[in-house]
């Protein structure tokens, strides 16, 4: 791991993958609650995203998760919106993005090891957690 400086979409737009943080929560209308931080700016970028990710939420948990078409992976650190992020979630959730790499994503049919990965430090900004 090296900890970097700068805007994470530069990463992006270099065609790099990059790890977005979320949380479990989902709207009345199917959409991901996605309102600050680098998912909000997520958000942004890909419209269609928060139903993508609400769909997801809804079908299998609140997971790590791939989205290939956009080269993002959903990092859950809290479970609702409104709370500070869970250190033990984030644990958890670190633990999966890294055994996902090596077996592959919930859908995915063979590993994915995207070298690198670019990321937030998780839960800390508007999660709340000091780094």
């Amino acid at each position: 791991m090296k900890e970097l400086t700068g805007n994470i979409w530069d990463f992006h737009d270099m065609g790099r993958w990059i790890v977005i943080t979320t949380n479990g929560s989902v709207r009345k209308d199917g959409c991901a609650v996605m309102g600050r931080g680098v998912a909000l700016q997520a958000k942004t970028k890909f419209p269609a995203l928060p139903a993508q990710l609400g769909q997801s939420i809804r079908d299998i948990g609140n997971l790590v998760r791939l989205f290939s078409e956009y080269r993002l992976v959903a990092l859950p650190v809290k479970y609702n919106w409104f709370e500070r992020a869970d250190l033990s979630l984030i644990e958890q959730s670190v633990r999966d993005l890294c055994r996902c790499a090596d077996y592959g994503f919930y859908h995915e049919t063979k590993p994915f090891l995207p070298t690198p990965v670019y990321m937030v430090r998780p839960g800390c900004g508007n999660g709340g957690v000091d780094w």
